[in-house]
């Protein structure tokens, strides 16, 4: 007959574990980098976000230049009010663009944290297989 888990010398156990211990650890070093790519990726969005958002305020910026030389030919209004008027249209929703991206940049973590709790519950299945 086969011989039981339970006849194993205390060797063949330690053995055991530290096999099972190296193959949990490769398993939370991959789960780690699917992780970490994935929550690159998302801030990797917000970073384009706020590239858009700040090239509208630049384009904004350009704007007010330009309505500064269109008013100035025009006479049906004043250069400064024309001006003053675009530009900050504009940067409005520039800023409301970056604020956006922002948000989104803040509430994206690049923790690994499903690995980290994984890797404490490992620690504690460990400990109880130790005692």
């Amino acid at each position: 007959m086969g011989e039981s888990r339970d006849d194993r010398s205390l060797g063949e156990l330690l053995a055991d574990l530290v096999r099972e211990t190296s193959t949990l650890v490769r398993q939370e070093v991959q789960l780690a980098k699917v992780e970490i790519g994935r929550n690159a990726a998302e801030a990797g969005r917000g970073i384009a976000s706020l590239a858009v958002g700040g090239a509208i305020v630049y384009a904004g910026f350009l704007a007010v230049l330009a309505a500064v030389i269109l008013a100035l030919v025009d006479a049906g209004m004043t250069g400064w009010l024309a001006a003053l008027l675009v530009g900050v249209v504009v940067a409005v929703i520039g800023g409301v663009l970056v604020s956006r991206a922002r948000a989104v940049l803040s509430a994206t973590s690049l923790a690994p944290t499903q690995t980290i709790e994984t890797l404490k519950e490992d620690r504690e299945w460990a400990s109880e297989q130790l005692t």
